[in-house]
């Protein structure tokens, strides 16, 4: 699947958002080992607390599913719907990511439907705390 093609999946993500307070619509499209796509999109709450990001969702889906690899994930978002520049993965959701992959694990970051910025989760996630770490 080539990047374009994963970016499209967290745009059409933007849509299922449930985002009524910040109006801000995220999506994320996770590309797992086996090749299956898994789509999140972020699920506000007016607790605040118990809101969950796009990335998120899109890895809780694939783990309850059975997947445990995974190649890449996309994320797109912005106000209103409309990608405004990069949204990149909070704190939370790069911790998760570091508890499913390594640190070569490619992020999309969509700057705009057709254009993106590429890092690797050990860009975002520098002198991460690991399964190893626990592990050892």
């Amino acid at each position: 699947m080539t990047n374009n093609e994963l970016i499209s999946f967290a745009v059409k993500a933007m849509d299922n958002s449930y985002s009524p307070y910040s109006n801000c619509r995220v999506g994320a499209a996770l590309l797992a080992e086996s090749g299956k796509v898994y789509t999140g999109a972020n699920i506000e709450n007016a607790a605040f607390t118990p809101t969950v990001c796009a990335e998120r969702v899109a890895f809780f889906k694939a783990i309850s599913e059975g997947e445990k690899t995974f190649i890449k994930i996309a994320v797109a978002g912005g106000k209103n719907g409309v990608i405004n520049g990069i949204f990149a993965p909070c704190g939370v959701c790069r911790q998760v990511m570091r508890e499913f992959c390594k640190d070569d694990f490619q992020v999309l970051m969509a700057e705009s439907p057709s254009t993106y910025k590429e890092v690797t989760l050990k860009d975002l996630l520098p002198y991460s705390f690991s399964p190893e770490d626990v592990i050892k």
